[in-house]
């Protein structure tokens, strides 16, 4: 019995250190495809902050994939989606004529 347990727990372990890797490209991705949606809308002059906030986040989150820090990558890719999305707020407030409310 406790030898099922503890192969039981191995394989768990395992299976949870490869989800890590899926969970960053996810991630990642999303924040990829906001960031370009907001450099589209011509975020880098309407919003620069959040887009280069966001951009850096990005940057970092591919250099710790590099590393194979998947959690702390995710986390800035995640980090860099809002930013991004901020800065598509920020630009649709702005044609609506709300500016910075």
């Amino acid at each position: 019995m406790r030898g099922y347990l503890l192969a039981a727990m191995v394989c768990v372990g395992v299976s949870q250190a490869g989800c890590g890797g899926v969970y960053y490209a996810v991630s990642v991705n999303a924040a990829e495809a906001r960031l370009e949606q907001a450099r589209a809308m011509g975020a880098e002059s309407a919003a620069p902050y959040e887009y280069y906030y966001a951009k850096e986040h990005l940057r970092e989150a591919q250099l710790h994939a590099s590393e194979a820090s998947y959690g702390d990558a995710a986390t800035y890719a995640e980090t860099a989606e809002t930013y991004a999305q901020k800065a598509i707020d920020h630009i649709q407030a702005s044609k609506r004529g709300e500016g910075d409310k």
